[in-house]
């Protein structure tokens, strides 16, 4: 299965746990395909930059270099605005797009609203953990 986690997904596996910090072992186990973009790095470099996580560059970096290594790179060419709140959210989506992913895993409300987007359902780490993992 193609998957794409959002960024919220990324920082709180990383950093805290719970069921955002299994998807990811899974995914890097191999149990499912996961997909990242350059814009999602970005973003996600620039979160785990926040003071509020008190991580040094070489830190963040470290975890950047974590995600590039562990889930497949891919380089959206279409653009997308579905998401007018936050427009950081349409690169979530044109990533799942590139990768032709089965799903979205998000804590984003607006992402979750949907529900499904183009055939590329949406669901929060909890629906996923009780649906996909035995």
């Amino acid at each position: 299965m193609k998957i794409v986690c959002d960024t919220n997904v990324l920082v709180s596996g990383i950093l805290f746990g719970g069921n955002p910090r299994s998807i990811l072992q899974a995914s890097t186990r191999g149990e499912f395909e996961n997909f990242i973009s350059p814009d999602i790095l970005r973003e996600t470099h620039e979160v785990l930059l926040r003071p509020k996580f008190g991580l040094t560059a070489r830190q963040a970096d470290g975890i950047i270099k974590y995600l590039s290594d562990s889930f497949e790179t891919v380089f959206p060419e279409t653009r997308v605005k579905e998401i007018a709140a936050d427009p950081d959210d349409d690169r979530i989506l044109e990533a799942a797009l590139a990768a032709k992913a089965h799903c979205i895993v998000s804590g984003d409300t607006d992402l979750l609203r949907l529900g499904a987007w183009k055939k590329i359902r949406i669901l929060a780490p909890s629906e996923f953990v009780a649906e996909f993992f035995s």
